[in-house]
């Protein structure tokens, strides 16, 4: 049975850390690795230099409006393929994330955070924009 009073809070909580998670790996991305040595990344396990580019976006972007609470439902899906990429990539470095080249389970199981925020939706607290809401209605 779901607690309907402390629903809102664990959404909330989920939402919140997700985004700050995608917000520090978008931002490791142009502080430490740069935005030249991610592209260099990206190209190296080939895929193409825009999706650098996106990834990025994608990440502070959108773990921004996670935090914030706008478009939780959307912006959560929107990022599934960033995590299903990533998921991707690291595949051949086997199970664990501290394996060298980081495993694959964490960014599996952060997709599967990501649909289970687009099913729960914002949660408490969220940022409410009336023009926004009325434009993608259910999905936010």
């Amino acid at each position: 049975m779901i607690d309907q009073k402390t629903a809102p809070f664990a959404a909330l909580v989920l939402r919140v850390t997700s985004g700050v998670l995608l917000v520090a790996h978008g931002w490791l991305k142009v502080s430490v690795f740069t935005i030249p040595g991610t592209v260099a990344f990206f190209e190296s396990v080939g895929i193409p230099a825009v999706f650098a580019y996106l990834t990025i976006l994608a990440e502070i972007g959108g773990g921004l409006a996670l935090i914030l609470g706008v478009a939780t439902r959307l912006v959560a899906l929107a990022t599934l393929p960033v995590l299903i990429g990533a998921t991707y990539v690291h595949s051949g470095a086997g199970w664990l994330f501290a394996n060298e080249g980081g495993g694959w389970e964490y960014p599996a199981f952060w997709a599967m955070v990501q649909v289970t925020i687009a099913l729960l939706g914002s949660g408490a607290y969220a940022l409410k924009l009336p023009v926004l809401d009325r434009a993608i209605g259910k999905y936010a």
